[in-house]
């Protein structure tokens, strides 16, 4: 392991200590609050919707572990990206920068309690969220093949409240509710506004940030309310890069062509960034309210790709590794051959090489780049969804909810500075590889009723239609030129296009019916339980079931626990869809192109491959509410086995037949792969761990202070799987990606027209796969301070990564790829980031 900097028995007194703080400084305050009410010295309890149809209940009292963050927890940040803002205060919860990850580096992918973003059902005011078009080829194992929401398309400053349900849902939710169930729930002020202009950069100068957002409350009739939020800015790149070796020896034998760096690494560019989100409710009759949300979204993300070696690319540059450059005879049947164009000491022949640049019949791509080329990859975002409906309550207390919901993401790629080689020098420089577009649409009913007033069942139907298209490239992205009988390579390099056979529309319909019950026998304890039948187009059914209950002791401590079934149907994008990467082989110590195809291309068949069925799961937690004065303190177990798991295979070479029929298939580039792997679920995991949350508010230092730490320790473990489609690698992948333990402990003080607010994190050790290293774990600092104004004018500076923490290095980043940092860094790479931000309040 790389520098390990903090040991675990280090991390567990921590948290020890924390907690001691907490409960002494709670004895402290009850001292000196004396004769204060109870009711002053009690927490106010947070009311959560997610995870049952009946009443609004307070977390302490939920069967299951609930995260409530309100939204003042993500305005207290510097960051935008929603997905950075959960991963700051819910260490369950994972996210890393994917600088070179194909359409992964555009919608992020995101880990809920070690499982993979489509593990993680998404809710935006208790209604389903429509996933992304990305699938992520690329993700450090965990996530590679998966196809999960777009949570940064959510500007922070629509956010009311988001709840984080950390137990398996399918059975309340349906499919993807295995790792849990995250609730967005919207403003829904009917008066007011807030307007914002936040900046910021990194300590190293670069990656400067800026974003204006706005969030207003327009009142509809006397009840109604119309909620509207905005929010634009972009974000410039970031560099954290060292000169390759191999390009620095380009550079010391004389081709000045050649950049330094060759290659970048860091966060992506984001241009355009617009996201607009709307919230309405407004009475019909004195029990009926329509109501609905909506959002719009667009942005353009792009970043690099890896360096082409001017003389050893292979199949652009050359043929034998190096040795000899890849000249074209653009007129092979007139008898006539080109020169031979050695390589000796990183300089080719330069006589031979005149000759070629001379003769209009011969053709090197050293005459159109000749210091190599990097190509740029990125994809334009577009996402815009609808929900509506009616809900109400009758005079008996029946209450319902009828509703209706249509999502779209469409990821419509490109890909510049590169060349489809087998064009030879009529190739562009610049290629629209095709779209990506995933669609849903809802319809649901539910339907609530109190039998008494220990009783409350519930029910309703689901109905469901996914559809994911692929959208034909430009056919020089796409084309087999030319000159691929003499070895260059056909498509556009980095990122092949979408030929017509492989472009088309693939979609599937389910319904669904569910019923729920939860019972209080005495008055202190709660018993829900909820079966829901589930009935898929594609594949069958599935009915799965589910048990909860909380039993509080007394006033200061509860248990509770569940045990349910779960399912995830993988997604017609993933039973679909192809993709090919060029990524760097640490063995070899070269690009290659790997592939990546559907179970049931008759090459995968041939493997192994075979058509992909759900994921079924068993999740078992078992928890402990208690408080102590007025700390709060939850405790829960987790356990998750996982069978039949969805991923992406290990890789596999291709045979020359093989690579015919992908070819025929509709892989053009396949003419190009060493390897491919396809979608497999023929593994079984098993992940537990435990949560710990801690709260504490009340009065110290003259002022009012709010505490909060949250600690999660996960572990996955492959329990099976067929050696035939996974090897180690993958296994190390899936167990040891992402960090074992994470802890949060969070500040904030109040002071009059003061606020300062300060966050340590610690981030366990990881496992980069396209490394090959482990590293250590680190501990980051956040600090802010805000001061209002009279005219409710709120200045707040601050900085994240105060002490400018860096991962370890990588020690292999010169002789390899230029990546200073491992690149799946779960808090980044880029070091310290100060920022301002400039709020105006308008009652």
């Amino acid at each position: 392991m790389i520098g390990e900097t903090a040991s675990k028995s280090t991390l567990y007194l921590a948290i020890a200590a924390a907690l001691a703080a907490g409960l002494s400084m709670n004895s402290a305050i009850a001292q000196d609050n004396a004769g204060a009410s109870e009711d002053e010295a009690q927490l106010i309890d947070e009311m959560v919707v997610t995870g049952s149809r009946a009443r609004p209940r307070s977390v302490a009292d939920s069967a299951v572990p609930v995260d409530v963050i309100s939204g003042e927890d993500f305005v207290y940040q510097g960051d935008t990206d929603l997905s950075n803002l959960i991963r700051n205060v819910v260490p369950s919860y994972n996210v890393n920068a994917q600088p070179i990850s194909d359409a992964a580096t555009i919608v992020r992918p995101a880990n809920l309690r070690g499982l993979a973003p489509d593990h993680t059902l998404v809710l935006i005011n208790n209604k389903r969220r429509h996933r992304a078009a990305v699938i992520y080829w690329l993700g450090n194992g965990v996530a590679d093949g998966a196809q999960g929401p777009d949570i940064s398309a959510i500007p922070s400053i629509a956010l009311r409240q988001v709840e984080v349900l950390r137990d398996g849902a399918s059975a309340q939710y349906g499919s993807d509710a295995i790792a849990g169930v995250m609730n967005f729930l919207l403003k829904d002020d009917n008066q007011g506004a807030v307007l914002e202009a936040r900046a910021g950069s990194y300590y190293e100068g670069d990656g400067d940030m800026y974003t204006v957002s706005g969030n207003f409350g327009v009142p509809l009739s006397s009840e109604g309310f119309l909620n509207l939020s905005f929010e634009y800015g972009s974000t410039d790149p970031t560099d954290r890069s060292v000169q390759r070796d191999d390009a620095a020896a380009l550079i010391q034998a004389g081709n000045s062509a050649v950049a330094d760096p060759a290659q970048i690494w860091g966060t992506p560019e984001v241009r355009g960034d617009f996201k607009f989100f709307a919230n309405f409710g407004i009475d019909v009759t004195d029990s009926v309210e329509f109501y609905g949300h909506g959002n719009y979204v667009q942005k353009e993300v792009e970043g690099g790709f890896y360096f082409r070696n001017p003389n050893n690319r292979g199949a652009v540059y050359s043929a034998d590794g190096g040795q000899t450059l890849l000249i074209g005879d653009l007129t092979p049947n007139d008898g006539v051959g080109c020169p031979v164009v050695s390589i000796t000491n990183n300089v080719p022949d330069p006589t031979a090489l005149a000759q070629v640049f001379a003769d209009p019949n011969c053709f090197s791509f050293q005459e159109l780049f000749p210091g190599g080329f990097t190509p740029r990859f990125g994809g334009e975002l577009e996402d815009y969804a609808i929900v509506a409906g009616f809900r109400g309550e009758w005079d008996n207390g029946l209450r319902w909810d009828v509703s209706a919901g249509y999502g779209y993401n469409d990821v419509d790629f490109f890909i510049n500075n590169t060349v489809n080689a087998s064009l030879g020098p009529n190739t562009p420089v610049n290629f629209d590889p095709g779209a990506y577009t995933q669609e849903e649409y809802n319809l649901n009913l539910d339907l609530s009723y109190p039998i008494s007033d220990t009783v409350n069942i519930a029910g309703g139907a689901e109905s469901r239609e996914e559809a994911f298209e692929i959208t034909v490239g430009q056919p020089e992205s796409f084309a087999i030129g030319p000159l691929a009988a003499q070895g260059f390579s056909a498509a556009s390099n980095g990122f092949p296009g979408f030929s017509d056979i492989a472009a088309g529309r693939f979609s599937r319909d389910n319904i669904a019916v569910y019923a729920d019950v939860e019972w209080n026998p005495v008055e202190h304890w709660l018993i829900g339980a909820a079966l829901r039948w589930e009935d898929f187009d594609d594949f069958g059914t599935t009915t799965n079931g589910k048990l909860a209950t909380n039993y509080r002791i007394n006033d200061r401590f509860a248990l509770r626990g569940s045990y349910s079934t779960g399912f995830r149907a993988p997604t017609p994008g993933q039973s679909n869809a192809f993709n090919v990467s060029t990524e760097f082989d640490f063995v070899l110590n070269d690009l290659v192109n790997n592939g990546t195809i559907p179970s049931t291309n008759p090459v995968a068949l041939l493997r192994g491959g075979q058509p992909l069925q759900p994921e079924e799961s068993t999740n078992f937690t078992l928890g402990a509410v208690f408080d102590v004065g007025s700390v709060s303190v939850t405790i829960d177990y987790f356990n998750i086995e996982l069978e039949d798991r969805i991923t992406v295979s290990q890789l596999f070479s291709l045979l020359p037949e093989e690579i015919d029929d992908l070819v025929a298939s509709g892989v053009t580039s396949a003419a190009n792969l060493q390897n491919f792997r396809f979608f497999t679920n023929d593994f079984d995991t098993e992940t537990d761990g435990i949560d710990i949350v801690a709260t504490w508010n009340g009065d110290l230092f003259g002022g009012q202070a709010e505490y909060n730490l949250a600690f999660n320790h996960t572990n996955t473990d492959v329990t099976r799987f067929n050696p035939d489609t996974l090897d180690a690698t993958r296994i190390r992948e899936l167990q040891e990606g992402l960090p074992e333990n994470r802890l949060s402990i969070t500040g904030n003080h109040f002071f009059g027209d003061w606020r300062i607010l300060g966050r340590m994190s610690y981030y366990d050790s990881w496992f980069d796969s396209e490394d090959g290293n482990t590293y250590g774990s680190e501990i980051l600092f956040d600090a802010e301070a805000a001061y209002t104004f009279s005219n409710n004018l709120t200045l707040t500076i601050g900085a994240q990564n105060l002490f400018d923490t860096y991962p370890d290095e990588n020690p292999g980043a010169r002789a390899g790829v230029g990546n200073r940092y491992s690149q799946f860094s779960p808090f980044g790479f880029n070091g310290g980031f100060y920022y301002t931000r400039l709020t105006w309040t308008i009652d």
